[in-house]
Parts: C-alpha cells; sequence; structure tokens
C-alpha cells in the first residue's frame, strides 16, 4: 500500500518546488506579452514533469525508509530476520532479480511494503504488526507479493505514468494560469501575480485529479503482484494472507501519506473509490480463486 501514495506525494511536493523554482528564478518565459509559445510550454513542462517523477523515484528507498524507521536487516541477530532474509532470497532467485534489502519496521499495522528505482536494488520491507499476526505461510505469501511489484518493474512504470501526468498538469496549470491572469487580474505587460497564485492552485488541483490515473494503475498491478505470489509461494497461501488482513482490516491504518505502499488500502465508497490504491481485498480474493478454476 506504501508504495504509490508516498511516490505521488513526493512527486507533487517535487514538481511544486521545481515550479516556484522555475518561476523565481525567471525560466518560466514561455507566456509571454504575445501569447502563449505552446511548443516551448510543452518542452518546459515535460523536463519539470519528467524530472519531478525521476527524483521521486530515485529518492523513493530513501523516504520510505525514513518514513517508517524500517531497520534494514543486514547481519540477522534472530531466528525471524534469518527467515525473512532467507525467505526473500529464494523468491529473488526465483523471479530473477537481485537481492533487495529486507527491512524490519516498528508498527501495529499488518502491513509491508516494496519500494525502489531498480529492480536489482529495491528495499522490501514488513511491520511488526504483520510477523505478529500472521503465521509463516501467510507471510511468506506477502513477501512473494512485494517481490513481484519488484520483479514487475511497478515503480519504474509509474515513475513514467507519473511523469506523463506531470507533464500535462503543469502545461495546462500554467495556461489556465495565464488565461486567467489577462482576462480577469488584466494584466497586459508579462504575467501578473495573479498568474502565479492561480497557476499553483491549478496545479494542485490538476495534481490531485490526475492522481486518479496513478491510483487506477495502482489497483491494476495489485491483482498483478497478487497473480505473482501465488506462483512463488502458492495460492492458497496468497489467498490465506488476503483473508487474514480481512481480518485484521481497520483495526489499524497508516498514515495517510503512506496509504499506498503496503499490502492493502482503506475502503472507500463511491466518488472515493477513483482514489483507492488497492482493489477492494474480497475482489482480490474472487479474482485469485477464479484463476485456480
Amino acid at each position: 500500500m506504501k508504495r504509490v501514495f508516498l511516490f505521488v506525494v513526493t512527486n507533487l511536493a517535487i514538481v511544486l518546488v521545481l515550479s516556484i523554482a522555475v518561476r523565481l528564478l525567471g525560466l518560466d518565459r514561455t507566456l509571454g506579452e504575445s501569447g502563449i509559445d505552446y511548443k516551448s510550454l510543452l518542452v518546459l513542462a515535460a523536463i519539470m514533469g519528467m524530472g519531478g517523477s525521476l527524483i521521486s523515484l530515485a529518492i523513493s528507498k530513501w523516504t520510505a525508509k525514513r518514513m517508517v524507521g524500517a531497520h534494514v536487516i543486514e547481519n540477522p541477530s534472530t531466528p525471524t530476520e534469518r527467515w525473512l532474509m532467507d525467505t526473500v532470497a529464494r523468491q529473488a532467485q526465483v523471479a530473477g532479480i537481485g537481492m533487495p534489502e529486507v527491512a524490519v519496521y516498528d508498527a501495529p499495522e499488518v502491513n509491508a511494503f516494496a519500494t525502489g528505482a531498480r529492480r536489482d536494488s529495491a528495499l522490501v520491507a514488513v511491520s511488526t504488526g504483520l510477523l505478529n499476526a500472521m503465521d509463516r505461510d501467510e507471510a511468506e505469501a506477502v513477501l512473494a507479493h512485494e517481490v513481484s511489484h519488484v520483479a514487475n518493474g511497478d515503480m519504474v512504470t509509474l515513475a513514467l505514468i507519473q511523469g506523463v501526468v506531470n507533464t500535462f498538469v503543469i502545461f495546462f496549470s500554467r495556461v489556465i494560469g495565464h488565461t486567467v491572469d489577462r482576462a480577469i487580474f488584466r494584466s497586459e505587460r508579462g504575467n501578473g501575480p495573479g498568474y502565479f497564485i492561480v497557476t499553483i492552485v491549478a496545479q494542485l488541483v490538476l495534481g490531485l485529479l490526475a492522481s486518479i490515473i496513478v491510483m487506477w494503475f495502482s489497483r491494476q498491478r495489485e491483482f498483478r503482484a497478487d497473480a505473482g505470489s501465488a506462483r512463488l509461494a502458492g495460492r492458497h497461501k496468497m489467498i490465506a494472507a488476503l483473508k487474514r488482513l480481512q481480518l485484521q482490516h481497520g483495526a489499524t491504518t497508516l498514515p495517510e501519506r503512506m496509504a499506498a505502499f503496503g499490502i492493502s488500502g482503506p475502503l472507500a465508497l463511491g466518488l472515493k473509490r477513483l482514489f483507492m490504491t488497492h482493489p477492494p481485498l474480497e475482489e482480490r480474493i474472487a479474482a485469485l480463486q477464479a484463476a485456480s478454476d
């Protein structure tokens, strides 16, 4: 669950900072007195949008570690730590990826996540709550789910999708800012303060709406990672893990900014479903059961 939302939040923050820096440094000259230079604006938006996404991807592992206070296991000191290392190593070998860093973070919720910019240099982390609530078979399935995310290259694909989304958000927010500044604030030479304010607001609003695309992608990838877990650990183990999550669901949850990076996400109704990072657990269970028929 943590994997996506933290990335999106970090990405939005970086893009916002880049936008402000570009404005303050006077580099945003694609909207001038003569009107909009759409080609130059699109190039600027692409550089900023993809740049923000790639920076977010590059620091995703560092950010995640510090966000949850994850302790990376270097020399296993307990049987549980040894089991975690051995299980992830075996799954990584079967999945054809490099050995990820394995970490444990202290939290009561039943959760785990994987992140990282490269398939051969990722991070797989589990909560102490998961280790306490699940048996070894269920925990193995969750680890396989996270290893599958790494093997599928979900973070890289997410970065590319987010970069494209960023590009259009930046492009249209500046067009809106320019139009409002000229039509309402009556700026005639260059861009006035109204342009800067409206652009930032439009960028935040459009960024939120555009996250619907990213969240849809996240939900589809969960089904694929579940299928990957079924191959690595066994379908019955993954179904058992999801059923265990159903029993635990709602008892404790991650902070909202971390919500899309773990094994399951919060439930939502109505329009809120568009912003769900994960499909409902019952749908994931049904998909696995249907695949075994």
